[in-house]
């Protein structure tokens, strides 16, 4: 970290309660990732996406295929069948018994449990629904137009034509949608169970950060 990113850390931080924390929901291709990161730079904090949360559960004693195995979707309806019929030996949570519920609890005590350690931003696995009763959380929802998503999931590599990169942001908006409909039964991308949402292609990473810091200002002085 450089000395002025430094003094802007230092300075921001006399803004912030003591325990805070940030969680990003988001649109694929909006930006969630790098907002995510920008914002925990700026503010000194560690930042944790699907990747990271896998390491982390790691370090905290948790199977790695907790956050390797278990996509943001929802578990399909045969799979939840089979698993409401028959059941699913989960007493300790070995490799081979966890059903999608389970995960789902587990991911969340892995969330809580780096929550506990210290302020940090959490991007998707329905952080601001696990951490609906954290006294200064903030949360955040992404979105941002089509075109401009196409552009950035091109942009990345991630597809090579701008149908292919609406058809992959739909697609990945679909399962978003689905499992967090499903685990914490609340409307994906909703307004109200938010308290910020932005649109990413309107707003930079540093107007979306003083957006956040002045949140958390004002919930410190509350």
């Amino acid at each position: 970290m450089g000395a002025e990113t430094k003094t802007v850390t230092e300075s921001l931080r006399t803004l912030l309660p003591d325990r805070f924390l940030i969680v990003i929901g988001r649109q694929y291709g909006s930006g969630g990732r790098k907002i995510g990161r920008y914002i925990a730079d700026a503010l000194g904090i560690p930042y944790y996406d699907k990747t990271l949360l896998r390491e982390a559960a790691r370090r905290l004693g948790f199977e790695e295929r907790v956050f390797r195995d278990a996509d943001e979707k929802r578990p399909s309806f045969l799979r939840s069948l089979l698993q409401l019929n028959y059941g699913s030996q989960t007493s300790d949570y070995s490799a081979n018994s966890l059903c999608d519920e389970d995960i789902y609890a587990l991911q969340s005590r892995v969330i809580k449990q780096l929550c506990e350690e210290g302020p940090c931003v959490i991007v998707g696995r329905t952080a601001d629904y696990v951490m609906r009763e954290h006294p200064s959380a903030v949360s955040l929802f992404l979105h941002a137009p089509d075109e401009c998503r196409t552009a950035a999931i091109i942009a990345r590599g991630d597809a090579s034509s701008a149908e292919e990169a609406l058809e992959k942001a739909r697609k990945e908006d679909r399962k978003r949608e689905s499992y967090y409909n499903y685990f914490p039964n609340r409307r994906w991308g909703h307004a109200a169970n938010y308290h910020l949402c932005v649109d990413s292609s309107r707003c930079t990473p540093a107007g979306i950060l003083a957006l956040v810091v002045d949140i958390l200002d004002k919930n410190r002085q509350h």
